[in-house]
This record gives structure tokens, sequence and C-alpha cells, in this order.
């Protein structure tokens, strides 16, 4: 007979599933793949929100805000051509760097953002591909390829590594007066 899962066990389950998902996990499947009614999940979660988790509710589901757990984040202006997007990401994921968004300052729209959430070569890789099979091009391309990333990381020596490495790549970028 299966030994059934303590509540501690179960909340544990319930942050690796929010943690390996990019998109929202409703209630109904999260105690589906836990094995309690959707009225326990939203117990946990508040449980797991008390204890200083990240979750947000969103109208689709629950998501852990990966932005702010642990770490250290840092925006870095930049800019490059598109040729050059892959080495760009690659070069900030090999040293440790997890790209959380890209956002624009255009001067009529304004600021424009997207999640990017690229933790690996192969997101970066993946990323390319959807990008080289789609119509679609870069978010950069309306501001003449500057553009913002948001990336966190473990520490800030890591983060300055990315820092040193993105200069010495020539892709980043000064900060204008304005943008202080």
């Amino acid at each position: 007979m299966k030994k059934e899962m303590d509540g501690s066990e179960r909340r544990q389950i319930l942050l690796s599933l929010l943690e390996s998902s990019d998109e929202p996990l409703s209630g109904t499947r999260l105690g589906r793949k836990t094995g309690v009614s959707r009225q326990v999940v939203v117990q946990d979660m508040a449980l797991l929100r008390t204890a200083g988790y990240p979750i947000l509710s969103t109208g689709r589901g629950y998501l852990l805000d990966k932005r702010s757990p642990g770490g250290c984040t840092r925006v870095f202006k930049v800019c490059h051509t598109p040729e050059q997007v892959e080495d760009e990401l690659q070069t900030i994921v090999d040293l440790g760097g997890s790209i959380i968004d890209v956002s624009i300052n255009h001067r009529v729209y304004g600021k424009v953002s997207a999640p990017l959430n690229i933790k690996s070569r192969r997101d970066t890789h993946n990323f390319k591909a959807e990008l080289d099979t789609s119509k679609s091009t870069l978010l950069s391309s309306a501001t003449s390829g500057y553009h913002y990333h948001t990336v966190r990381a473990d520490n800030e020596e890591i983060l300055d590594e990315i820092e040193e490495a993105l200069r010495a790549k020539g892709y980043l970028a000064d900060y204008m007066e304005y943008e202080m």
C-alpha cells in the first residue's frame, strides 16, 4: 500500500512543479498531480506565500515569480545585430545568468517589454530557431538594436562577470543621462 504524502512533501512537490513551469498552473491541475482537491492546493499556496515564496495568482492559475526569489538581478543595456543575438544570450547563460526579460524604450510607444526566461544554451538556441522560422523580428529592431535585459544570477560577482563579458564583446551600451 502506497504511503500518503504529508503536507510538507506536497508543498515541496507544488514548488517543484511551479519552478519547472513558465506558464500558470491551475489549482485543479496541481491538485490532480498531488492527489488533493483544488481547495487544499489553495491552502498550500497560502502557506507557501507565508513562508516567503513569491507565488502569483493569475486568472489561469499559479505562477512562481522567478524574478524575485534568491539571487540578484541587474538590468543591462545592450546593442547588437540580429546575427549576434544567440551569442549575446549564450554569453549570459554560460556565466550563470538567467535572462528574465527584454525591454526597449521607444520614443513613441514608451517602455515595451516581454518575458524571456532563458536559462540555458538550449533555451537560447530554441529562441533563435523560433525567430528564424517566423515572420517576427527582435523587439530591439524598433530601436536600432538597443535594448535592455533583466538578468538574474546567484550573486553580484556573477553579474559583474556577465557585465565584463558583454563589454568585451562590444554588446554593452552606455546609459544616456535621461535613463539614469
